[in-house]
C-alpha cells in the first residue's frame, strides 16, 4: 500500500527516502497504519528518536498531536522509549506534550511507568509551562480540541510573538508626553 513506505522510512530513520516520498506528494503524511494501532510516520520517528526526521515530517504538515487508536500522541511514544531529545524538540515546536490518552495517561505518566526519570522530569516541567501559557493567553484546556491542538499551538506561538512586541507598540502609540512650554 502506497504510504506505508513513509512509515518504513520513518521507523528506520531513512531521511533521504522520507524526504523523497514527501516531495513526491503521493503520500499522506498523517496516514495511520491500521496494523500498528493507527500510528503515523511521526509516531514512529518519535518512538525511535529521530529528531531530524520528525522535523521533516512536521515541515510537511504532520500533526504533532495525531492519535493512535488508544489516544497516544507522538509524545507518548517518545516517553515510552525514553526519548527526551524528541520530547524537547516537540515542546520547542509548540506541540502539546501533555495530552492524556484514552485512559487518562499523559506522556509524563508513561515516562514514569517505563522508568525514564529524565523524560518524566522534563515533561512535568513542560506541563507547568504549557499551563502557564494557557493561563497567560486565557486559552481553554487544549486536551479536548477538535483539531487536536495543532493550530491552537501555532496560535499560541503567534500570541507569544505579539506579547513580545506589545511594549514597542505601546511606545509608538503613546509616546511619553512632552511637557508643554505654554504658559497660562
Amino acid at each position: 500500500m502506497l504510504g506505508l513506505e513513509l512509515h518504513e522510512a520513518a521507523a528506520s530513520g531513512d531521511y533521504d527516502t522520507l524526504e523523497e516520498l514527501l516531495r513526491s506528494g503521493k503520500v499522506d503524511v498523517n496516514m495511520g497504519d491500521e496494523d500498528w494501532g493507527n500510528k503515523t510516520a511521526l509516531h514512529w520517528t518519535c518512538q525511535k528518536g529521530f529528531v531530524e526526521c520528525s522535523r521533516l515530517l512536521l515541515d510537511y504538515g504532520a500533526k504533532g498531536t495525531a492519535r493512535t487508536v488508544t489516544g497516544w500522541t507522538p509524545a507518548h511514544c517518545a516517553a515510552e522509549a525514553g526519548r527526551v531529545a524528541i520530547l524537547r524538540f516537540l515542546h520547542a515546536a509548540n506541540i502539546a506534550t501533555d495530552r492524556p490518552d484514552n485512559y487518562g495517561c499523559r506522556p509524563s505518566r508513561v515516562a514514569e511507568i517505563y522508568d525514564h526519570p529524565d523524560c518524566m522530569r522534563f515533561l512535568k516541567q513542560a506541563e507547568v509551562e504549557l499551563m502557564e501559557k494557557r493561563e497567560r493567553f486565557e486559552l481553554v484546556d487544549l486536551s479536548e480540541d477538535e483539531d487536536d491542538g495543532q493550530s491552537t499551538h501555532i496560535k499560541l506561538e503567534e500570541l507569544e510573538e505579539k506579547e513580545k512586541k506589545r511594549p514597542e507598540e505601546k511606545e509608538k502609540k503613546h509616546p511619553k508626553e512632552k511637557t508643554s512650554s505654554r504658559r497660562k
